[in-house]
């Protein structure tokens, strides 16, 4: 199989899973920030859509990377916060970018979305659910 993918090689999907990743927070970033200030950043059709293709690709090479490595958020707690951290962002920069929650809610998820991002860093790079636990590399 790997003569016919000579891209398809885990460190290959990891680089477009961090990229995918950065690219998403940034994007994140960019929507709060002109969501808290105001702005009507839904006219830009590009900050309506790419978000969705990056986070599609985000969670396409996370996929793939659990099933390249047989690494399963069931059987490693590092992967298992992972995925619930990622679905507490999801929830909390729903609020934060929400048409519809007032401002403090927005202001609050907003900071705690950013919070579950740092803490899912963390988790990815030490692989240990715990902020002061060991790396299990």
């Amino acid at each position: 199989m790997q003569d016919f993918l000579p891209l398809a090689s885990y460190a290959n999907f990891r680089l477009i899973h961090i990229s995918c990743a950065v690219v998403s927070v940034s994007l994140f970033l960019v929507r709060g920030s002109l969501h808290l200030r105001g702005y009507h950043w839904r006219a830009w059709p590009w900050l309506r859509v790419l978000p969705h293709c990056i986070d599609t690709l985000l969670l396409g090479a996370a996929i793939t990377l659990m099933v390249m490595g047989g690494q399963y958020p069931w059987e490693q707690a590092w992967l298992g916060a992972k995925l619930v951290a990622l679905l507490a962002y999801i929830a909390l920069g729903s609020v934060a970018l929400g048409k519809s929650t007032s401002m403090a809610a927005r202001k609050v998820s907003f900071v705690a979305a950013l919070l579950c991002v740092t803490y899912l860093v963390c988790v990815a790079h030490t692989r240990s659910p715990l902020l002061w636990g060991s790396a299990t590399r």
